[in-house]
C-alpha cells in the first residue's frame, strides 16, 4: 500500500458522519483504497485464477460489492429484490466480459453509496431492530453497518494476498 499519507482512520473524521459510525466509515474507505491501489494494472487472465482452491480474485470483488449492498437494504429494512439475488446466485462465476476495472469502479461506487447512508442516518435509529435474509435473523442498523465494513476488510485482506501470489506466480 501506499505509505505517503496515513490508513484511513488516522485521517481524522469524515465529514458528516455520526461519531459512532466513523469506524465503519475509516474501514470502507481503507478497503476502497487498498483494493484500488492492489488492482491497479492487475492482468485481466488473472481475474477468475483460483489458488490452492482458494476464491478468485474476481469473487472477491463481486463477493463484497454484493455483500455491501445487501447490508444497506437490511439496513434500510427493505427485502432484497430479484437483481440481489441473482447477484449473490452469480458472485464468483467466471465470465470473460467482465474487467477488473468495472469490478473496482462498482465496488467503489457502492462505497460511495454506503458513506452517504452513514451520513443521513439519525444516530437515534443505529439501535433498531433488523431482520436479516430469508430466516430473518436477528441484528441492528449498526451491527449491519459494522458488518458490511468489516467483512469489506476481512475480504479485501484476502483478495489482497491471492493479488499477490497470482502477480508472483
Amino acid at each position: 500500500m501506499n505509505n505517503s499519507k496515513p490508513e484511513a482512520w488516522l485521517r481524522g473524521p469524515v465529514a458528516e458522519v455520526p461519531a459512532l459510525l466513523q469506524p465503519a466509515a475509516h474501514a470502507l474507505i481503507q478497503s476502497r483504497e487498498e483494493v484500488t491501489e492492489y488492482l491497479k494494472d492487475f492482468p485481466e487472465e488473472l481475474l477468475w485464477k483460483k489458488i490452492a482452491g482458494r476464491a478468485s480474485v474476481g469473487f472477491h470483488l463481486q463477493h463484497i460489492t454484493g455483500v455491501l449492498d445487501r447490508m444497506l437494504t437490511y439496513a434500510e429494512e427493505k427485502a432484497l429484490s430479484a437483481s440481489q439475488f441473482d447477484f449473490l446466485k452469480k458472485e464468483g462465476e467466471e465470465n470473460p466480459e467482465i474487467l477488473v476495472e468495472n469490478l473496482v469502479t462498482e465496488f467503489s461506487e457502492k462505497v460511495d453509496k454506503a458513506l452517504e447512508f452513514l451520513r443521513n442516518i439519525p444516530e437515534e435509529n443505529l439501535t433498531n431492530f433488523r431482520s436479516v435474509g430469508r430466516k430473518k435473523l436477528p441484528s441492528s442498523v449498526i451491527g449491519l453497518l459494522f458488518h458490511a465494513a468489516e467483512h469489506s476488510q476481512r475480504h479485501v485482506g484476502q483478495l489482497l494476498v491471492t493479488v499477490s501470489v497470482l502477480k508472483k506466480n
